[in-house]
This record gives structure tokens, C-alpha cells and sequence, in this order.
């Protein structure tokens, strides 16, 4: 076991887990407003109403699958009488599918925001680091996904789901993850990275977005009824005031 494996798989993880809660707890003392998407809705919403589906419900599939791989051991799913095969093949068909949704959706979001200006415009510093990591992150986990069916050697229920395990144990079993392939390292090494600088982009809007979206009202753009003006209960002409209005004198 090298120095370099213990500091990757055993060091790493937990300084980008304090990273991570110490930025959340520090942007929401100093910026809690600030948890938001910053919308773009109102400069270009066809782009929109496709791509952020497809991202946003393509991603909470992944999330799920990423729970039931790495934290449901391969005892539990014996014991439920569900055989590798069919484990692994409905990894490969619903995880693949939610991947493929997931990098479709980025993909026009990117697209829109590359070709309206307005939005174009308003990328910030962290964007400009935080969407290209998602992205490599995304091709990271849909290469591990394909090469996961394609080579029957390596289980990664054996390898990398015993070392993610092992972490919340406070006992990190190094060499389990450091010999898993290639792939499987660099997308938890760029899984990682997306983690340390989530609290410092607008990815933070994660935490607020899921109850925001239950609670917050309607948003009226347009009225299909034309607004009554307001007028004082002193103006002349006002239903219920006695008299005829007066006409003004032209100016």
C-alpha cells in the first residue's frame, strides 16, 4: 500500500466531506439568498423546458442509482433471491438510460447557454468550472456504466461499493478501491472534486430547490383580464360618486 493510495483513499475523501460542510455552513451565513439557480427562464425557455427535464430527472435517477449500488451490499440483494445477472443488467438499462438522459440534458443546457447571448453573458467564474467538471464527471460515470457490463472480471460491488462503505466505519479500505480500474478511480477522484466546490457554485440550490418547488407560489407573467387602474375614492368619475365627471379642459 503506497503513501499516495492512503492519501487518495483514505485522506481525500474526508477533507472533501469537511470542505463541503464547512462551505455550505459558510455560504449560507454569508450568502443564504444567494441559494439559487439564478434562472435564465425569461431570455430563452424552449431550450429550457427540453433540457432541464431531461437533466434533472435523468440526475435523481443516477442519484439513486449511485445509493443502491454502493451502499446496498451484495448480501442484501442474495438474500432477496435477486441474482447478479439481473442485478447487473438492470444497472446497465436504467442507469445507462438515466446517464444518457442526464449528459442529453447538460448537453442542451450548454447548447443554450453557449448560444443565447443574454445567458452567455451572465456565466460566472464558477460556472465556468463547475459545468465542465459536471461534464467529465458525467462521461467518467457513463464509461465506468459501459465498461462495468462489457468486463465480467471486476464487480465493483467487490471493489469500489466495499470502500464507500468502509468510509462511514471511519475505516477506509484502501485496497479495495485502489484496485479497481482506472475508470472507476478517476470518476470518484472527479466525483470528489465536484463535492469541494459544490458550496461555491450555484449547485448549491440543490438543498433549497426540492421544498422551494412545493411551497413557492404561482408566478402570474400575463393577466388574460385587462387591469382595472386604480383611482382614488376622490377622483371624479369613480362608480358610486354622485355628479357627472367634469370634463378637463384640453391643455
Amino acid at each position: 500500500m503506497t503513501h499516495l493510495a492512503i492519501a487518495l483513499w483514505a485522506a481525500l475523501p474526508y477533507l472533501t466531506l469537511a470542505l463541503f460542510v464547512a462551505g455550505s455552513i459558510w455560504r449560507y451565513h454569508y450568502d443564504r439568498f444567494g441559494f439559487t439557480t439564478r434562472s435564465s427562464q425569461l431570455h430563452e425557455h424552449r431550450l429550457l423546458r427540453l433540457g432541464g427535464p431531461l437533466f434533472h430527472y435523468g440526475l435523481l435517477f443516477v442519484f439513486a442509482g449511485h445509493v443502491a449500488g454502493l451502499l446496498v451490499p451484495e448480501s442484501l440483494t442474495d438474500r432477496l433471491h435477486v441474482s447478479e445477472r439481473l442485478y447487473h443488467a438492470n444497472a446497465l438499462l436504467l442507469g445507462g438510460a438515466a446517464g444518457v438522459a442526464t449528459a442529453a440534458g447538460l448537453g442542451v443546457l450548454l447548447y443554450r447557454r453557449l448560444r443565447v447571448r443574454a445567458i452567455r453573458a451572465a456565466t460566472s467564474r464558477s460556472d465556468r468550472v463547475t459545468l465542465p467538471l459536471l461534464t467529465v464527471v458525467l462521461a467518467a460515470g457513463l464509461t465506468a456504466t459501459v465498461s462495468s457490463a462489457a468486463a465480467e472480471s471486476y464487480d465493483y460491488r467487490l471493489g469500489v461499493s466495499v470502500w464507500f462503505r468502509s468510509l462511514f466505519t471511519l475505516d477506509p479500505d484502501v485496497l479495495a478501491m485502489a484496485h479497481a480500474p482506472l475508470v472507476y478511480q478517476v470518476h470518484a477522484l472527479l466525483a470528489m472534486a465536484l463535492f469541494a466546490v459544490w458550496p461555491f457554485s450555484r449547485l448549491v440550490h440543490a438543498f433549497t430547490a426540492p421544498l422551494g418547488y412545493l411551497v413557492r407560489p404561482y408566478v402570474v407573467y400575463r393577466s388574460r383580464t385587462p387591469a382595472t387602474p386604480y383611482l382614488h375614492p376622490s377622483a371624479p368619475g369613480r362608480p358610486g360618486r354622485k355628479g357627472r365627471a367634469r370634463a378637463m379642459p384640453p391643455r
